[in-house]
């Protein structure tokens, strides 16, 4: 590699693409956590989503369904490479885990401190894929 620097400032972080299986149920899934659909690229099988507070995520529609399928990435033993679980920032965690439940959204990890300014848990969607929402704080949280 190169010991010259990158000339380009990286200025803002634009979205994630996450590949689902099924399309109708991927979305229903996205909409019910508050994301609309805002543009659909038939092409490219993917769209994109933003939540009301401009987040943008990308749904990518050509994984394959697999009867019993797991994570490969957080489920296996063997850990590869790879991108596990955005994270997204919410104002009131407390909130989002009793609505959670009365969706019947599983949690699957807390909620618990993460270092010392966040508080997170974990679900996962329909196809497996782990989504992390985050209540920052302050504090001395470990």
């Amino acid at each position: 590699m190169s010991q010259r620097p990158n000339p380009a400032r990286i200025l803002s972080y634009d979205h994630i693409g996450i590949r689902v299986s099924d399309q109708p149920r991927a979305l229903s899934f996205y909409q019910t956590l508050g994301f609309v659909q805002s543009a659909h690229f038939p092409l490219h099988e993917a769209n994109e989503m933003l939540s009301a507070d401009g987040v943008r995520i990308n749904l990518i529609f050509n994984g394959a369904r697999v009867p019993n399928a797991h994570n490969v990435l957080l489920d296996a033993p063997v850990k590869l490479p790879g991108m596990t679980h955005p994270a997204f920032v919410i104002d009131d965690l407390q909130a989002f885990q009793l609505w959670l439940e009365e969706q019947g959204i599983v949690i699957t990890q807390g909620p618990h401190p993460i270092g010392p300014r966040r508080v997170a848990l974990f679900i996962r969607d329909p196809d497996g894929n782990v989504l992390e929402f985050n209540q920052l704080v302050d504090g001395d949280a470990k």
